[in-house]
């Protein structure tokens, strides 16, 4: 029988190319979306999570929910009522899809969600493992929150495994490109001391996880999604620039003017988060860009 995979978060960067991924796999594959799709191999489903609407046909035949929707971390700055968006996003969409699990017949077994390994936030130069503790600030609550409302699949007799996502590095968007942008007009230069640690992962290697997550029933839990090797916001600075072959000039971007600049968002970029992939190593899980060389290379090659 062919295997069904529900996605939120679908049409999303990461979304796109999971998809993609799946189809290829000989996966069937649909969507939960606000708008109808456009590509006819994928059947759109619709929900409106605000107004508490879904579409309780979305769950029929589907065996894995691959839970990625959320309102963007970075896209706008972090007033109160963006913070609830972006909590609610996570935790009331998931919330509804358990809704309709529960009155609704199904043959789902697995639920698979991103979370973000701001669930640590800002640490230094401590080693973050699974087991780690969660920061208490906005970014560690709103992973916890986020975390515990997948986690009510637990009581619904669902596989609940979830992902803590680092820093996705994609030329099509995200971080690197934000990043990329100045040094390609030669004047990048690392942000504040350059020594906060990033928790990268090549876009690819998210995407086998995800499959892989998929395919490996006996993973449960969390795992952390990050290369393994991490490297401080000065060496990816200089690879970026090495890679596109710019010069950098140009000192480092002052933490205060960050912090004027972005308010608290800028703990996003200031914060240091070094994160151990060790578990998922462990569990058997090959990145195919371990190097960060490596991963640029095949990025901007």
């Amino acid at each position: 029988m062919q295997k069904h995979v529900l996605l939120t978060g679908g049409t999303g960067l990461l979304g796109s190319h999971l998809t993609q991924l799946l189809l290829d796999k000989g996966y069937k594959v649909s969507h939960l979306s606000r708008a109808t799709g456009k590509d006819p191999r994928v059947k759109t489903y619709l929900w409106d999570v605000e107004k508490n609407v879904i579409d309780a046909n979305c769950i029929d035949g589907v065996d894995t929910i691959v839970h990625l929707a959320g309102a963007g971390i970075a896209e706008k700055r972090w007033t109160d009522e963006r913070k609830k968006q972006m909590i609610d996003s996570r935790t009331c969409s998931i919330g509804l899809i358990y809704e309709v699990l529960r009155n609704k017949g199904h043959h789902v077994t697995s639920v698979i969600s991103a979370s973000a390994t701001g669930y640590y936030s800002d640490r230094g130069d401590e080693l973050l493992t699974e087991d780690s503790l969660p920061a208490h600030d906005f970014l560690g609550r709103c992973c916890v929150e986020w975390e515990a409302a997948v986690d009510a699949g637990d009581v619904l007799g669902l596989r609940v495994l979830k992902l803590r996502t680092g820093v996705v590095l994609s030329k099509e968007g995200g971080a690197l490109q934000k990043m990329a942008m100045p040094v390609k007009f030669g004047f990048g230069s690392p942000l504040g001391s350059g020594k906060q640690w990033i928790p990268w992962i090549h876009w690819r290697d998210v995407a086998a996880m995800y499959i892989y997550s998929i395919e490996h029933k006996n993973m449960k839990g969390v795992y952390n999604m990050v290369a393994p090797n991490p490297v401080t916001n000065k060496q990816l600075t200089h690879a970026v620039a090495k890679q596109l072959h710019r010069p950098l000039w140009a000192p480092n971007v002052p933490a205060f003017a960050l912090k004027l600049f972005l308010g608290e968002m800028s703990t996003i970029v200031l914060g240091s988060t070094k994160v151990s992939a060790q578990k998922i190593e462990d569990s058997g899980f090959k990145f195919e860009y371990p190097e960060l060389q490596e991963a640029l290379k095949e990025i901007y090659g």
